[in-house]
């Protein structure tokens, strides 16, 4: 069982998405968007075992034509982010398990947004879209 956000759970994600040809139906209307090329960074505050003096944890999704990859600051190829999200632990973990909205995480500042919010959106709904392949990765995570 991987613990979320380890670098053995950002492989066993970029490993249940590998060969995924991913669109969101719904893609916000954003030049950057519609290209189908961009990268939403996440800066996750409070990760268990991180000493605080090491930072937000960084992982960026990067969306290229479908293909959906998730990395890690030592795999990064130090292009930058359309949209970098900041929130804590928690609220990725709950997140990630369905327990939290973003939308309801963003009206009530849980979640912080820089750069354009409809890249959001569009990572929001690809990732909806690869939700099926998702499935074995979430009950084999742990929090």
């Amino acid at each position: 069982m991987a613990r979320f956000l380890t670098a053995d759970w950002v492989s066993a994600f970029n490993a249940a998405l590998e060969g995924a040809e991913l669109t969101d139906p719904g893609t916000a209307s954003s030049v950057r968007a519609e290209s189908g090329h961009f990268r939403v960074e996440q800066d996750v505050t409070g990760v268990p075992d991180r000493p605080a003096s090491a930072g937000p944890l960084r992982v960026v999704l990067s969306v290229d034509d479908g293909a959906v990859t998730l990395s890690t600051p030592e795999e990064e190829s130090g292009d930058r982010a359309d949209v970098v999200v900041t929130l804590s632990y928690e609220d990725a973990a709950a997140l990630s398990r369905g327990e939290l909205d973003p939308t309801e995480a963003l009206g009530t500042g849980r979640v912080h947004v820089r750069g354009d919010l409809s890249v959001l959106v569009a990572g929001q709904g690809i990732l909806a879209a690869a939700a099926g392949r998702m499935a074995e990765l979430q009950a084999n995570t742990s929090y």
